[in-house]
């Protein structure tokens, strides 16, 4: 169901998105209009108010499934533009979850994660006062300061993973070097879990969606 969720959060964002698309500016109105075009040599930097929406899939060694709990986090990221409509960026932010084994609802503790995440940009309408992108990429994720809750549960390990990502959003430019930026991502990420030194196992799919809403200076 918080796949679901996420799915219908991402949609609504991109939905935003597609929709401020005929709001654009003429290039030639743009030092009129007081605000810096995207260029090759750029660097761009963005923070992010980041809602992280898991899946929820798993295959358990001794049956039913896992729960991961959504979070909201600040992320920054850094943009470089190769070209005028090219451009890399990489996330830096952490997340930390409360998972739980279904239907039983037996609490596993929490669990960070760090997914540094690197994609390659397409940018439409570089010279616009709108321009939305697309973007594909790779990420690992770290799992790290594992909490088990105790009461028979010792110990939850999870396995650090690399994964792929499919990236769409759009940056508008409010004057000089400014802009705000709406982004949605979609990280394909599996990860291992060994509760107990492995009495019971799982592989879960998390698969999260990363919708994020922030604002942008650019170098």
């Amino acid at each position: 169901m918080r796949g679901n969720k996420g799915f219908t959060l991402a949609a609504m964002a991109l939905g935003i998105l597609l929709g401020t698309t005929a709001l654009t500016t003429s290039p030639a109105a743009a030092d009129e209009a007081g605000f810096k075009v995207k260029s090759a040599g750029d660097f761009l930097v963005r923070l992010r108010g980041l809602y992280a929406v898991p899946r929820d899939h798993a295959s358990v060694s001794a049956g039913g499934g896992v729960e991961v709990s959504n979070d909201f986090v600040p992320e920054a990221d850094f943009s470089y533009f190769l070209t005028d409509n090219l451009a890399l960026e990489l996330i830096a932010g952490t997340t930390r979850h409360k998972v739980s084994w279904t239907p039983a609802g037996v609490d596993l503790g929490k669990v960070s994660l760090l997914p540094p995440t690197l994609t390659l940009q397409y940018h439409f309408m570089p010279k616009e006062r709108l321009s939305p992108y697309v973007g594909a990429g790779l990420n690992y994720t770290f799992f790290y300061n594992e909490d088990a809750p105790g009461g028979g549960i010792n110990s939850v390990d999870y396995k650090n993973h690399i994964g792929y990502a499919l990236q769409a959003g759009v940056d508008y430019a409010i004057a000089g070097n400014w802009s705000v930026n709406l982004d949605v991502k979609k990280i394909f990420l599996r990860t291992d879990v060994s509760v107990n030194g492995g009495a019971v196992t799982a592989k879960a799919d998390l698969d999260p969606w990363l919708i994020g809403v922030g604002i942008g200076y650019r170098f």
